[in-house]
């Protein structure tokens, strides 16, 4: 499983949105290879922002 897997599956795990430290630390990964990876996902719509600074799946 690839970093970008790992952020993913964080997200798909918590039931609530969740910020970078968070994705951090459930995934693993390094915060700064997490926002790298989040600002992919952002671009993309994978996630979205439903309050500031903390992210989801997009449903």
């Amino acid at each position: 499983m690839d970093n970008k897997e790992k952020v993913i599956e964080a997200f798909r795990n918590s039931e609530d949105p969740l910020n970078a430290k968070a994705v951090s630390e459930l995934s693993g990964v390094e915060k700064k290879e997490v926002d790298k990876i989040m600002k992919e996902l952002k671009k993309d719509e994978t996630i979205v922002s439903p309050k500031r600074c903390y992210w989801t799946l997009k449903d």
